[in-house]
């Protein structure tokens, strides 16, 4: 293993901080439910670490390092606290990073919009007895 890898992942002698891989992070620090989302992301270039682009899912972070990425309809600013041993539960996970996002203000929930989940489908199911009974009544004479 070349120096410089091996430095990065922590292994070499001038190794300062204890480092982890960015997916292995992302899913401790429960950003992504499971491993293979983080690596997509991470692997796609939608995160950067330290302001630079990065795509390999095996890129080694540590504490200190700020992390920018898209999660839902937010940008996420993360400063890294801790690598990490495991993935514990959400308080475990909130200890792991520090969010530099200002909080968004959210409507009230009465007075968000409401948006169907599928609003082309407006209740349109299997027609009932009553208007299939009225489309053959009202449609073309099959004698004709």
């Amino acid at each position: 293993m070349s120096g410089r890898r091996a430095d990065q992942l922590g292994l070499g002698p001038n190794a300062a901080r204890p480092t982890i891989r960015i997916d292995k992070w992302l899913w401790y620090a429960r950003f992504f439910k499971t491993r293979s989302l983080a690596t997509k992301l991470v692997s796609a270039g939608h995160v950067r670490v330290n302001a630079q682009r990065i795509a390999k899912p095996a890129f080694a972070v540590g504490a200190g390092d700020t992390l920018t990425f898209a999660q839902g309809n937010d940008i996420r600013v993360i400063r890294i606290t801790a690598c990490g041993e495991r993935r514990g539960p959400a308080p475990e996970a909130r200890m792991l990073y520090e969010d530099l996002d200002p909080p968004a203000e959210k409507p009230p929930k009465e007075e968000r919009e409401f948006i169907p989940h599928n609003p082309a489908y407006e209740g349109k199911g299997r027609p009932t007895k009553k208007d299939r009974r009225n489309a053959r009544l009202c449609g073309p004479d099959p004698l004709d």
